[in-house]
């Protein structure tokens, strides 16, 4: 991803929203959200996928875990013959590292700049870490902005992200109406003033481009590839996620976008017993009004 909106516990409701963008070449090759393996030995996993580089952005599993990652942005940092970051996700979601003996394999790995956010539900542990800070960070109840740099680095667009975010958290009254405001969100076009734009080692009128949420280059050919929305809500006892995926044409203009959304049915799992017992539909189809979800960690 490379705009990341996070929420956990901002609301007793939606105990855990995601609201997240992937920016990339539109001729780079990918595939759309969906329940695919990414070994033999591991567990399926929902996610879209890097069809170049075989790993993945963003994805959870059945079992409880969750897990994204972003850039960061050093054109003077960046070394050609570095492994792929798409490794990073599919390898805490594989599920046998514990956070301190997957933090020690990932930052020694010779990854260009990360930043990782890495949940484990069924332990009710949250991360952040990037192997441009020291140490990973356990993240605690509150609303969190993440793009090419360190977490909560007050870019425009994180900050902005951050502030629909807790507006859309208070306002919402159904999980359909909290996925319209983020995805709303996550169109934003408006371009920043120079003024307020970060330097991160490319050209002014690269950091113009980048600087909205929702990016579309002059040429067309780098931009917002899928926008994805995870909400958690909490009805009863019960809990209910749905995953919603939107991709994006590289046309100039708004682009067709194009809708895939899975449900998650106790998800995610209290026990060892329920992690096999997660029920998933899932629908495709053009965007149009996204109906959105629910999911909650504790009663």
């Amino acid at each position: 991803m490379c705009l990341v909106g996070l929420a956990i516990d901002a609301s007793r409701r939606f105990p855990f929203v995601v609201a997240a963008n992937r920016d990339e070449y539109f001729d780079r090759p990918a595939a759309r959200l969906g329940w695919w393996q990414p070994a033999p030995d591991s567990p399926e996993i929902l996610a879209g996928r890097d069809l170049k580089a075989g790993g993945t952005w963003m994805g959870l599993t059945a079992a409880g875990r969750f897990a994204l990652v972003t850039n960061v942005r050093n054109p003077k940092d960046i070394d050609p013959l570095a492994p792929s970051r798409g490794e990073i996700v599919p390898l805490w979601l594989r599920g046998d590292l514990s956070m301190d003996r997957f933090w020690m394999q990932v930052g020694l790995s010779g990854y260009n700049g990360f930043n990782v956010i890495a949940a484990d539900f069924s332990e009710g542990d949250c991360f952040w870490g990037s192997n441009r800070a020291r140490f990973p960070q356990r993240l605690e109840r509150g609303v969190y902005g993440l793009s090419n740099a360190l977490l909560d680095t007050p870019w425009p667009k994180v900050e902005r992200l951050k502030q629909r975010l807790r507006g859309a958290l208070r306002e919402a009254d159904t999980a359909d109406g909290l996925a319209d405001a983020l995805f709303a969100a996550l169109g934003d076009r408006t371009v920043i003033a120079d003024e307020f734009l970060p330097s991160t080692g490319v050209s002014l009128d690269w950091e113009r481009w980048l600087s909205p949420a929702f990016i579309r280059t002059p040429d067309g050919r780098y931009g917002t590839r899928a926008s994805t929305v995870i909400i958690t809500e909490r009805v009863g006892r019960r809990l209910v996620t749905h995953v919603i995926e939107r991709t994006f044409s590289s046309a100039r203009g708004p682009g067709v976008a194009l809708l895939r959304r899975s449900l998650l049915k106790a998800w995610p799992p209290r026990s060892a017993r329920a992690r096999g017992a997660v029920e998933t539909t899932q629908v495709s189809g053009r965007a149009g009004r996204p109906q959105a979800s629910s999911l909650s960690t504790a009663p």
